[in-house]
């Protein structure tokens, strides 16, 4: 009984996770990767421990002689290790998403790809052409536009 509900717990976990690497927000893709990265985990964690005890199954090294399950503590330091850098990434990827709302004004993955991000020197340039008026712009040439002196 334990082996359909944790098999159904990982099924819902890996739906819910490409339910959400398939929405057009950037902060529900990065939780969706987040929880696909977790449910491989808990799998891993899963087949890591012997679930049924049954004589032969496990490594005779491990139990002792006994037929009791054991847990495997080299899967649970791996998946220990995978925890921290999977939350070191999803907090960096988060930080990142932050920078391309403050860049962008938003996180709509289609709104980004029809706005492609082309830098401060693109807006500079835009600025410099802006001025017909005759004034002297507020934005100083670069060293391309004053043949390499300033």
């Amino acid at each position: 009984m334990a082996e359909v509900t944790l098999a159904l717990a990982l099924g819902l976990l890996f739906a819910l996770g490409t339910f959400l690497v398939l929405r057009r927000d950037v902060v529900r893709v990065v939780w969706g990767v987040a929880i696909i990265s977790q449910a491989a985990n808990l799998y891993l964690v899963t087949m890591g421990f012997g679930l049924t005890g049954a004589p032969g199954t496990d490594v005779p090294f491990l139990t002792g002689g006994t037929e009791a399950p054991y847990a495997d503590p080299l899967v649970q330091a791996l998946v220990l290790t995978a925890i921290v850098i999977g939350f070191g990434t999803t907090a960096f990827a988060l930080v990142l998403t932050y920078r391309v709302y403050e860049e962008n004004g938003t996180i709509d993955l289609s709104d980004l790809a029809s706005n492609p991000f082309e830098g401060p020197e693109a807006a500079a340039a835009e600025v410099r052409a802006g001025d017909t008026d005759g004034t002297e712009s507020t934005v100083p040439p670069t060293s391309d536009e004053t043949g390499g002196e300033q």
